[in-house]
């Protein structure tokens, strides 16, 4: 299933710096202004030079009015998934419905253990985050008013009531890269988000695609109910790169397009801090990429996606 069918998406990846506190949250409002529909922001709770991921994303839900706003991803060994439940619901309501919630399993475990958290193994932290999402699903369903019993060995919630409900259904997007971790992905995420950097050829996107669909088949959903996004680098040349998104942001453009339909991939997020490529990003490749893939598939090219408020009130 080379193509997914999902609408394009564009988003930026910003380093979250304490020493520069506004410069994030002016990326993110230069985010919102050449288009582009998400602004990510990576969180390490134990790095002392980086601001508090989660108190960022909520200055610049209030600093914006468009666009999305994601962690890449947040750190679940430090983020108490039933705490985090109520405080994306939170944002959610509070901006519009413009909050996504990207997860990640851990990795760096000794500051992780330095901060208070449990070192897990491999196995256990795939585990924990499996259990998280139960727990985090389970305290946004409120279409009943049994209380919440969820979770296992690692997080677990013994009857809290459940809600707030976020204001739109938030997707959640698991960074993983490994089998098991991918087969966690297909059966209970609502998107995958790896680095090209880690992954490091297509061929190894190919093979996450196909254990991701196998994993989703198995579990009763269509493997197109999985976004597939993708973190990557790159710059502009005026001259032409050999390289994947090292060229004119017309060469940019039809690699995005080529990858989505050979690939599956249909949000783009753009590590890196620099204005000019940003700018080019939202302003220029990706028009051009909607295009080129709209042409593929035979529709009407989209825009930046829209959100819609808790009035109902709809947001270009």
């Amino acid at each position: 299933m080379p193509d997914y069918g999902h609408d394009l998406r564009f988003g930026s990846f910003v380093t979250p710096t304490a020493a520069a506190p506004h410069q994030a949250v002016a990326l993110a409002q230069l985010s919102e202004e050449v288009g582009l529909d998400l602004v990510t922001f990576q969180d390490h709770p134990y790095q002392a030079a980086f601001l508090d991921t989660w108190t960022l994303m909520s200055w610049v839900a209030a600093r914006t009015e468009r666009v999305r706003i994601a962690g890449n991803v947040l750190n679940l060994p430090l983020r108490p998934p039933a705490v985090l439940a109520r405080a994306v619901a939170s944002l959610d309501r509070l901006s519009g419905g413009r909050v996504e919630l990207g997860l990640g399993a851990g990795g760096f475990w000794d500051p992780i253990v330095a901060m208070g958290g449990e070192r897990l193994t491999p196995g256990e932290s795939v585990d924990a985050l499996s259990e998280g999402i139960d727990v985090i699903r389970g305290l946004w369903d409120t279409s009943t008013r049994d209380r919440l019993v969820a979770g296992g060995a690692h997080h677990r919630v013994d009857g809290p009531k459940r809600g707030p409900a976020p204001a739109h259904d938030v997707e959640i997007w698991v960074g993983a890269l490994k089998p098991r971790m991918l087969r966690l992905v297909g059966a209970q995420a609502d998107g995958w988000l790896p680095s090209l950097a880690y992954l490091q050829s297509f061929e190894a996107l190919a093979k996450g695609n196909a254990t991701i669909d196998t994993a989703a088949e198995g579990a009763g959903r269509d493997p197109r109910a999985v976004r597939r996004l993708l973190n990557v680098g790159g710059r502009f040349t005026a001259d032409g790169g050999a390289g994947f998104l090292q060229g004119s942001p017309r060469q940019w453009a039809e690699q995005v397009a080529e990858v989505t339909l050979e690939h599956g991939v249909s949000t783009w997020i753009v590590a890196g801090d620099d204005p000019t490529t940003l700018a080019v990003v939202g302003q220029e490749v990706a028009p051009a990429a909607r295009e080129l893939v709209a042409a593929a598939r035979g529709t009407a090219p989209d825009g930046p996606v829209s959100t819609t408020t808790t009035d109902g009130e709809a947001r270009a």
